[in-house]
């Protein structure tokens, strides 16, 4: 890898409609993102990540909502998705607590995961509403 893509920096954001379809347009899209920019080792985790965060954004909300992923020039790659519901996330849940159901891991996996998560509230397409977000390193 040339010694300059170290401090490479990007922002994509995909806009998407509230639909559950979108996840996995979101994840093939993140996975390319990351290959063509030589992340393939973040891969597998992004998509994880990625997929709970845009899945917990459509089924919970009625708007529309955007995945958002970006490099910084320090080599973190941040992952967030917007939706049109500024309410908090409902703190997580330790995935020992949830098992195997299909819901109510997704947090619990930012936890387990990422090396840091969080949310802020956010607008766009002039409604109000939050951003929950994680972070990997890129090392």
């Amino acid at each position: 890898m040339p010694e300059n893509e170290l401090s490479e920096s990007w922002d994509y954001s995909l806009y998407i409609p509230n639909d559950l379809r979108a996840v996995t347009v979101c994840r093939r899209t993140l996975r390319l993102i990351l290959t063509m920019h030589g992340l393939i080792g973040l891969v597998d985790t992004a998509e994880l990540l990625a997929t709970e965060l845009v899945s917990n954004a459509v089924r919970h909300t009625k708007g529309p909502a955007a995945l958002r992923v970006r490099r910084t020039p320090q080599g973190v790659v941040w992952i967030g998705a917007w939706d049109t519901d500024p309410a908090p996330p409902d703190p997580p849940r330790p995935l020992e607590q949830v098992g195997e159901a299909e819901e109510g891991r997704g947090l619990g996996l930012l936890t387990a995961c990422a090396d840091y998560w969080g949310w802020r509230p956010s607008a766009r397409f002039g409604d109000q509403g939050k951003y929950v977000w994680c972070e990997l390193v890129a090392a």
